[in-house]
């Protein structure tokens, strides 16, 4: 039983991890958080291909989906592996990685994966990386947000301990301590999904900077989403077997600092681009 009672404290949900069975098969809510992710990007893509002067082709699109699947669950598997040193969980049973339904995934495995897939996909079709990584990223806080409503189902990753009569304190059935918890899980849910999104879809469609500055969305999502986990980290509970840092800090907020780097060389491009677009009209109108 899953559903627990407790004073002062919210109620988890019983709902369980299994979303329903066929047979021997469960689908489970984790997967399926992906699959929602993947099948919404790939839908959404096809609707922004249909207008002129489109990033892909809707060819592109059915191809680049299945670059970005492998991207996510190669790069997620193997950034488990290596950045939350779960080496002797691989070592012990290698094939485990093959089993997504195990487990382990790392965001910003799959974030790399992502990467280096639209990296290699632009080169191979000759397509602008800037503008392909715009739409990515708009469409990316959608499969951020079916994931961690997932983990939340799941009754994982769940935050630090709140007060004790705190009213938004919540009870997680697997936590050994039974306190009272921040549902961490739901408040990134919140802030890498449906706000990212909503701010994404804003600039996408009500300004210019899709069209002037190239690369600007892509480095917007990237920063935003570094920012949130940066910030949430500090109320979700760090792994176990890692902790914190010597500075007090999470693996995951270790991981996210790099992105602003990243966040920035994107965000520079777009203005430089802007600045050259307007260098030219300039020089047209003389």
């Amino acid at each position: 039983m899953l559903e627990l009672l407790a004073a002062g404290t919210l109620t988890f949900p019983d709902i369980g991890p299994v979303m329903f069975s066929i047979g021997p098969l469960d689908i489970r809510w984790y997967s399926m958080g992906y699959i929602v992710g993947i099948v919404f990007a790939w839908w959404y893509i096809r609707r922004l291909a249909q207008k002129p002067g489109a990033a892909m082709s809707p060819v592109h699109i059915d191809d680049f989906i299945t670059w970005a699947l492998f991207g996510v669950i190669l790069g997620g598997r193997i950034g488990y592996v290596l950045f939350y040193d779960k080496f002797d969980w691989f070592i012990s049973d290698p094939v485990r990685i093959l089993r997504l339904w195990d487990g382990g995934m790392s965001f910003h495995g799959g974030f790399a994966g992502v990467v280096l897939a639209v990296i290699i996909f632009v080169r191979k079709h000759k397509l602008d990386l800037m503008r392909v990584s715009d739409v990515v990223a708009i469409v990316s806080p959608i499969g951020l947000l079916a994931v961690r409503i997932a983990n939340f189902i799941n009754g994982e990753l769940w935050g630090r301990p709140t007060a004790p009569d705190a009213w938004y304190g919540m009870i997680f059935p697997r936590d050994p301590l039974q306190v009272p918890r921040h549902a961490s899980q739901l408040y990134e849910a919140f802030a890498e999904g449906l706000l990212l999104f909503v701010i994404l879809q804003y600039l996408y469609h009500r300004t210019r900077i899709a069209k002037d500055m190239p690369g600007v969305l892509a480095g917007i999502f990237i920063a935003g989403y570094g920012l949130v986990r940066i910030l949430i980290e500090n109320v979700r509970q760090p792994d176990a077997h890692i902790n914190l840092n010597a500075i007090g800090l999470s693996r995951g907020q270790m991981l996210s600092i790099p992105m602003f780097l990243l966040a920035a060389w994107l965000i520079s491009k777009g203005l430089r681009h802007r600045a050259e677009l307007k260098a030219k009209q300039a020089a047209k109108g003389k």
